[in-house]
């Protein structure tokens, strides 16, 4: 069995204002793969439909802002090394979505939301919580989270224009992989959370989503 490295107060801190600067800046975020559309053709699209396709992408990429916060604050306060290094290695894998995510939006001719260092505090804030509560409830709340992500990609996949197979690709393989996250969090020992919570956080997604569509 692999041993997992026991970090100091001063690498967390360096790990974490890398993590925040990676988010936050734009075009700081290098992906670990390569874009899944870096072969898809770019089609020809209305302005309309330029503009609606970079909403949607603006949207997803304020969602894995607020995943990397998520698993951030996790990471933080989890209690057990093992699930530490489950958090740290989904968030290397949600930096290639944000990289992926950010430039698409580049390409349709559009810039990432304004809110997203609001965003990124609150989810700080919310994952840092579910941390200090047990790593039991840190792991269903990620599994929650990545179960509301695929609702929203599948949303999303079924409004993109038609002619946007670029951002399509994108979406297909990032639904691949937080469908895993949630899997693996709930054997991991997540617990699942019951619907009155799933509905808060539904709210709370809304909320995102109609202000990052335009901001």
């Amino acid at each position: 069995m692999q041993k997992i490295r026991q970090h100091t107060p001063l690498d967390k801190l360096l790990i974490g204002a890398d993590t925040v600067l990676k988010t936050l800046i734009p075009g700081a975020a290098e992906p670990y793969r390569p874009n899944p559309a870096r072969k898809a053709a770019e089609q020809e699209m209305t302005l309309v439909e330029r503009k609606h396709a970079a909403g949607l992408m603006r949207i997803n990429h304020t969602g894995e802002v607020c995943a990397q916060a998520l698993y951030q604050g996790q990471s933080a306060t989890a209690k057990l090394p093992e699930v530490r290094a489950q958090m740290e290695e989904a968030a290397r894998e949600e930096i290639d979505h944000l990289a992926w995510c950010e430039q698409r939006i580049r390409q349709l001719g559009s810039r990432p939301s304004l809110l997203n260092p609001v965003f990124y505090g609150l989810s700080f804030g919310i994952g840092a919580a579910a941390g200090v509560a047990g790593d039991k409830y840190s792991l269903g709340f990620v599994a929650a989270t990545e179960q509301q992500v695929c609702k929203h990609l599948e949303d999303h996949m079924a409004h993109l224009p038609s002619s946007d197979q670029k951002s399509r690709v994108i979406l297909e393989q990032m639904y691949a992989d937080e469908e895993q996250h949630a899997e693996q969090a709930l054997a991991a020992g997540g617990i699942r959370f019951p619907v009155p919570v799933k509905m808060a956080m539904k709210l709370m997604s809304k909320l995102m989503t109609k202000s990052v569509y335009r901001i």
